[in-house]
């Protein structure tokens, strides 16, 4: 009986929705099919000419075909997708002419207004892909022990870069500043041919970017070109070093970018760099234009005469050219970098030592970084789509929000859900943009249609004697009247005027006519012109500037106003559109939601555990160390028990990877080791270690310390072993006792006797034994 309560009630919930959703057509006051499409994705327009008077047009489909409209002159376009190119995915980026690395790579979207669709992508690191790397090196005085430092770096760069891919290639440029006044030294004289002179040094003339070594696979050639480098000096202390990244990147042909490779461009330095508008220091206005200027020389020919680019063009052309941008600078000001990477996407920083010893294992663990990593960015999104991102990275878990992948190996494969939403019509009805991953040359490709008209239009007839003697356009089975008639079929002049037809103005007795904002006229209501917006509606009650605000903005510029309420954009909820869903912005580093700590509300974390703070409450002083929190997942991940498998949990909480050795090793400094005992009363031992790219990992010991049940064989002949023992003892004990209670008492008598004194005296009574003894043979004398 509960259950059926409770299906009626979803059944009835279901059709008032349904209900509200159907008065959403009938009531905006549309008169054009445009219109109608453009109210809801659910509202449907009837063109039939002889529909029943007082049916609406616009309406629910299904509600249509009961007021008598047939399927023929129904105009409800369905938003829909299409694929229109798939190549599968590749396995490795070698034996192929072209390696696929996103699938689909072209979709063409159908999308009423204010409807959405939804389509996904896969993207997955190939094995074995080409790699591009260019190094970029500053050669200003202070880096002079650097250059010596790399003059073998070719040769163990390929020897490292060998065991991640079998097609490598190299190349090499090298910086300054630009070369005029007050960037160099322009007195005395000799220090323009030798900036070095009043150091009594020499070195080369000062240039802004040279570029010395087109890529190639040849990795000696890097080491000879290296030794014949020599440093200059500039006058401040800021480099052009972005005069030297925008170079290298737009100059294809120059450095020898591959299409089908990944490209790293590597800098180095150790200073600041001049940024856009520092170029008006020595006069030079014009804004750099994101060309190549390298000359037949191989110098950079535009250094005296355009500024310094601004970290929107780099990232914009280093985007363009799917270049992963790898700063590699020295401590002092890792933080400058840092917040320049932050602007860049796809960068990475990493800790340059004073002399570039570190370099070549620097660039090692940035390209493992930049493989553990898939993100996807869009280019060229028409105003009217916005886009929301879920993304499928391990262990087949959705996480809303968000449009990146961390902690991956080469060969795994992840997926994207894209939820693409129209807001309004554009001019034109088709717009493309792009999807792709950062960093990766593949891309999809999105059509869009926007299904905004009707294809009764194609059929109007202008000057249509249906519309009272040819004063309207017959459109859709409605007349769209001209300019000063108004009427159904255009039969009222706004000249004329009847007392009687005020009574359609209103929409209701004693309420004021057109909403007090409109005039009547024919009957019909025409709304007034506002400063604010447009006013709408049959009764012009609806207007879209009348909606909450939030900051000053209406509908906190994440919406749009819909007669006195705001229809939110994709990814924003609430009243006052002021609430985002997106997740992204609360994501920690270790990968998870607000650090595990709290949860995600309007894209700003809430912490709920005890002690956390933080944007991403990732500190927590008083929270468990990193063995207690590492425990529940071994205990899911590897023995399946613990409260997080019970709770079905394990998957979310734990991303971690887990190894199973022999025996711990040493990791490194940052690897922590633990030991717990478990409900077994084994002990389990195992190491936590985040390794370079921020993946984690869990190396657990294969085999927990147990302890051994007992022998009964062995007990049964201790039991009887401790017996006899015990057996022997009392014997002993016994003895021992008896032994010397004899002797005491022997020495007791001994005591006695030798204490007693004996009398001699003859006994009256004694009378000594006589014995005869008579001879039968003896006769005597005779």
């Amino acid at each position: 009986m509960r259950r059926l309560r409770l299906a009626l009630r979803t059944l009835v919930l279901a059709l008032c929705a349904a209900g509200l959703r159907g008065n959403i057509c009938t009531t905006r006051g549309v008169n054009s099919c445009r219109q109608c499409l453009a109210v809801s994705p659910l509202c449907a327009w009837c063109s039939q000419e002889d529909l029943k008077q007082g049916t609406p047009r616009c309406d629910l489909e299904k509600n249509l075909l009961q007021n008598g409209c047939t399927q023929d002159f129904i105009e409800y376009p369905v938003s829909s997708m299409k694929i229109l190119e798939d190549k599968p995915l590749s396995n490795t980026g070698s034996g192929q002419t072209v390696a696929t690395q996103m699938s689909p790579q072209k979709i063409k979207l159908h999308l009423r207004p204010d409807d959405s669709k939804i389509f996904s992508v896969q993207v997955r690191q190939v094995e074995d892909y080409p790699v591009d790397i260019y190094y970029l090196m500053d050669l200003s005085n202070s880096m002079k022990d650097d250059l010596h430092n790399i003059q073998s770096l070719g040769t163990k760069l390929a020897t490292e870069m060998r065991k991640l891919t079998s097609n490598l290639r190299i190349g090499f440029g090298a910086f300054v500043d630009k070369p005029i006044s007050p960037y160099m030294y322009i007195s005395p004289q000799e220090a323009i041919d030798n900036p070095c002179y009043e150091i009594h040094q020499t070195c080369l003339p000062m240039f802004g970017y040279k570029h010395v070594l087109t890529l190639t696979d040849e990795v000696t050639r890097f080491n000879e070109e290296v030794r014949k480098q020599s440093v200059s000096r500039n006058r401040d202390a800021p480099e052009g070093g972005f005069d030297a990244i925008i170079q290298a990147t737009v100059c294809d042909e120059k450095i020898g970018w591959r299409n089908d490779a990944s490209h790293l461009l590597v800098f180095t330095t150790d200073a600041k760099t001049h940024i856009a508008l520092d170029g008006r220091l020595a006069g030079i206005v014009q804004p750099n234009d994101g060309q190549c200027h390298i000359d037949k020389d191989n110098l950079y020919s535009a250094s005296t005469t355009l500024d310094y680019p601004s970290l929107g063009l780099m990232t914009e052309k280093l985007s363009q050219k799917n270049i992963n941008l790898i700063f590699a600078v020295t401590q002092g000001v890792v933080g400058l970098y840092k917040n320049y990477s932050e602007l860049i996407p796809g960068t990475t920083v990493g800790t340059l030592s004073s002399d570039s010893s570190n370099v070549l294992q620097l660039i090692v663990e940035s390209y493992g970084k930049i493989r553990s990593k898939v993100e996807l960015e869009v280019r060229d999104l028409p105003e009217e789509l916005s886009l929301s991102f879920n993304a499928t990275c391990l262990n087949d878990e959705v996480i809303q929000g968000l449009k990146s992948c961390v902690g991956l190996k080469i060969g795994d494969t992840v997926s994207f859900s894209i939820e693409a939403k129209v807001r309004g019509c554009p001019q034109d009805q088709e717009k493309s943009f792009t999807i792709k991953p950062v960093g990766f040359k593949d891309s999809l490709t999105v059509v869009v249609n926007f299904e905004c008209n009707c294809t009764c239009q194609e059929h109007a007839e202008p000057d249509s004697p249906t519309c009272h003697q040819g004063n309207g356009t017959f459109e859709c089975g409605v007349c769209r009247c001209s300019p000063g008639r108004l009427g159904s079929r255009c039969e009222c002049s706004e000249e004329e005027y009847s007392p009687t037809q005020q009574d359609n103005c209103s929409p209701g007795a004693g309420q004021p006519l057109c909403s007090q904002r409109g005039e009547c006229l024919c009957g019909q209501c025409v709304c007034h012109a506002s400063d604010f917006g447009k006013v709408t509606g049959k009764y012009c009650e609806c207007d879209d500037f009348s909606c909450v605000r939030f900051k000053g903005e209406m509908c906190s510029g994440h919406g749009q106003c819909s007669c006195g309420d705001c229809l939110c954009d994709s990814d924003w909820t609430g009243e006052y559109c002021n609430c985002t869903t997106r997740t992204d912005t609360c994501m920690s580093s270790n990968g998870l939601v607000c650090s595990g700590h709290g949860h995600c509300q309007c894209g700003k974390c809430e912490c709920t555990q005890a002690g956390s703070y933080g944007d991403t409450c990732e500190k927590c002083p008083t929270c468990p160390d990193a063995c207690t929190i590492k425990k529940d997942c071994v205990e899911c991940k590897k023995f399946k028990t613990g409260t997080l498998m019970e709770q079905q949990t394990c998957s979310y909480t734990c991303r971690d990877e887990i190894e199973l050795v022999q025996e711990l090793g040493d990791t490194g400094k940052d690897a922590v080791n633990c030991t717990y005992k478990n409900e077994n009363d084994c002990v389990v031992r195992f190491q936590y270690y985040e390794d370079s790219s921020g993946k984690s990992i869990l190396y657990v010991i294969e085999e927990p310390d147990c302890p051994k049940g007992p022998d009964i064989l062995m007990v049964l002949l201790l039991v009887a072993g401790a017996i006899l023992l015990i057996g022997l003892v009392a014997l002993f004990i016994w003895k021992l006792l008896i032994t010397v209670h004899d002797r005491r008492e022997f020495a007791k008598f001994e005591e006695e006797r030798a204490r007693a004194k004996w009398d001699t005296a003859n006994n009256p009574l004694y009378k000594g034994a006589t014995s005869t003894f008579t001879n039968i043979t003896y006769r005597g004398n005779s």
